[in-house]
């Protein structure tokens, strides 16, 4: 009787186990070719993105000086620590005014670029590459032509030389902190990079617009310009600016490498302009390598990323049905 059951248990263990292989694999292995694809992008990602982010999450609760595997517990001790520190604080201040900065005036500019690409009757197609095409290039790169070349120094840079034209003062754009003219610099290269991908979600916005809503406008009586683009254009655009908004936000949260490489030196960073990364770079690879208060800065700061993210989503009715 028992040899009956036992033999009973395989069984099932090993029709469960077809069973499972079925499901995973598909119909006539129908699934196959898709894990064999995506398989190796889901281990890389799960290797080196999801297991750092849970072992970052695990040493914010630890005294981890020096090393990654730590023994000594201090629960919030590192939160409570990051949360009183002056200088944590002061670098959210920055990504305050930085995203003051570079929000409106990356969505202003790429809503411009569209509304005139999308007007061209002739080398669309040429325009809309070009403006796109610093997005292919690196930040570094970027934050380093902006600083060898265009705001070099006091006496050479393309800046100076065009303010030494008309007889201007040339000025320190990268060490003068009053006025702050380094936010001029940094607000620029950022511009520049990503204009032309905010400008590509517009122009799909604007070619979803029904071409009626034009004709029906000018059978009312609108004004072409101003009025069309009030009463029209820019409401059928509401869910393109939420989402242009929302990535805008995000972007401006992870600000690291224009920052790093536009201002830093053979000293170090100055003390002024230190968004959250940068800071949180210098506390757990600095001199202390404190990587248990870095993980914790990390964490609070994934943490108001994705708060402001829901509150922003909420407060502009992002996946609402429209009427």
């Amino acid at each position: 009787m028992r040899g009956r059951w036992r033999a009973r248990g395989r069984r099932g263990t090993r029709g469960t186990r077809e069973a499972f292989v079925r499901g995973l694999l598909g119909p006539q292995n129908r699934h196959l070719w898709f894990w064999i694809f995506v398989g190796p992008f889901v281990l890389g990602l799960t290797l080196f993105t999801y297991v750092p982010l849970a072992w970052s999450v695990y040493l914010s609760f630890f005294d981890a000086h020096n090393t990654v595997s730590p023994t000594d517990f201090v629960g919030f001790d590192n939160y409570a620590a990051m949360l009183g520190d002056d200088a944590f604080t002061g670098s959210l201040v920055t990504f305050l005014v930085f995203t003051a900065f570079i929000v409106p005036a990356t969505y202003a500019l790429s809503l411009a670029l569209a509304l005139m690409v999308n007007r061209l009757r002739w080398a669309q197609a040429f325009f809309r590459s070009v403006f796109f095409l610093p997005v292919a290039c690196s930040y570094v790169v970027a934050a380093l032509i902006w600083k060898m070349s265009i705001f070099n120094g006091v006496r050479f840079g393309l800046a100076n030389t065009v303010l030494d034209w008309f007889g201007a003062d040339q000025i320190a754009w990268l060490s003068t902190t009053d006025p702050p003219w380094y936010w001029l610099v940094i607000v620029t290269v950022r511009l520049w990079l990503q204009a032309g991908f905010y400008m590509v979600l517009f122009l799909a916005g604007l070619q979803r617009i029904s071409p009626r809503l034009y004709e029906a406008a000018a059978v009312d009586g609108a004004r072409p310009g101003w009025q069309v683009f009030r009463h029209i254009t820019f409401p059928q655009l509401r869910a393109t600016s939420v989402a242009v908004v929302l990535l805008l936000v995000i972007n401006a949260f992870q600000a690291f490498d224009e920052f790093y490489n536009l201002l830093s030196d053979s000293r170090g960073y100055p003390p002024y302009a230190r968004p959250p990364l940068v800071y949180l770079y210098y506390t757990a690879l600095g001199q202390g390598q404190n990587l248990g208060l870095g993980s914790a800065g990390a964490v609070i700061l994934a943490l108001i990323i994705a708060v402001v993210t829901v509150v922003q989503a909420r407060w502009f009715g992002l996946g609402r049905k429209e009427d």
